[in-house]
């Protein structure tokens, strides 16, 4: 039985090239860094996490919230073949539990702000709106789209961003965590308008700071899909 299946809806995705030497601490032990065309990327991820159960299992008040999350891509060569995964620098959600069993269980990095969404559809295009308090002040990504989904097309950014099956974390120097998030392919609408607003040095810190002068290499919204995640694994090296 998978630890966890859901849907993953909606996903704004806004992307960052930086310099990998900022990543490298947070590179867990037996991965290293994946890149696209010789750049480095983060992703700034907005979506609607739903129909949650844990082991089979609703938990009340649990199954649907909002999620924001800061992550960068890795990969790991095993058994003849590479593993291509993501690594969660800081998740937010409006939901202590979901933290408290994330950060537990898995030993991910989630924080509990209060969050908000709003979605809508116009006559040509739609709109997405994640926000999330952090200091008092509501920090935004707001994308507007297409009305229509399209394929993501193979060898693309976008696919890179999205073709990450693992995700693994960083417990130690020697021990990492892995585990595989199981979806099908996703589509894309594509963005028209991003007016997002963040405030990078309130959410992550003098260390991202810089992140508000850089202008996004692609931003795009996937369409998501059902999801589930399967039980961790320890490898220690």
């Amino acid at each position: 039985m998978s630890f966890l299946t859901a849907e993953w809806n909606n996903l704004a995705m806004i992307n960052y090239v930086i310099d990998p030497k900022i990543l490298e601490k947070y590179v867990p032990s037996g991965t290293e860094l994946d890149f696209f065309e010789g750049k480095c990327y983060v992703s700034f991820i907005g979506f609607l996490f739903e129909k949650v159960k844990v082991l089979g299992l609703k938990i009340p008040f649990h199954t649907d919230f909002e999620e924001v999350n800061l992550r960068f891509y890795v990969k790991r060569f095993e058994n003849g073949a590479w593993k291509r995964g993501a690594v969660f620098i800081s998740e937010i959600v409006p939901k202590f539990a979901i933290s408290f069993v994330a950060n537990t269980f898995y030993n991910e990095h989630y924080e509990t702000f209060p969050m908000k969404h709003t979605l809508k559809i116009q006559d040509n295009s739609r709109e997405f709106i994640y926000q999330w308090k952090v200091n008092n002040k509501w920090n935004t990504i707001h994308v507007e789209t297409h009305k229509d989904p399209i394929e993501i097309k193979i060898g693309s950014e976008a696919e890179f961003m999205t073709e990450h099956y693992f995700g693994y974390n960083k417990v130690s120097e020697t021990e990492t965590i892995e585990y595989q998030v199981k979806h099908p392919r996703w589509r894309q609408y594509e963005v028209l308008t991003n007016t997002s607003t963040i405030d990078f040095e309130a959410v992550y810190g003098k260390e991202f700071a810089f992140v508000k002068d850089l202008e996004p290499t692609s931003v795009f919204l996937a369409e998501g899909s059902a999801i589930s995640i399967e039980a961790k694994r320890k490898i220690k090296l």
